[in-house]
């Protein structure tokens, strides 16, 4: 039973504990995970997501992702 103090359940934080034993192929499989869920949210919400950086940093770092047309090219 929960404390009078004690926040609902969609309130309270998520521990997400990560294992030291995985295999190499198992990391990299949540690690791609984490990446494309990453870029999926970037696609959807990018615009507000760097809104809220140039707020809380007064700056926007920019993605390396994007191309910004700079029409330079390195070899």
């Amino acid at each position: 039973m929960n404390r009078p103090e004690d926040p609902p359940a969609h309130l309270r934080p998520v521990t997400i504990e990560i294992s030291r034993f995985w295999t190499a192929e198992g990391a990299l499989a949540v690690f791609e995970l984490v990446d494309d869920l990453r870029d999926r949210i970037l696609l959807l919400h990018g615009d507000q997501i760097r809104d809220l950086l140039k707020e809380q940093q007064g700056y926007a770092a920019p993605d390396p992702r994007v191309d910004t047309g700079g029409g330079e090219q390195s070899f």
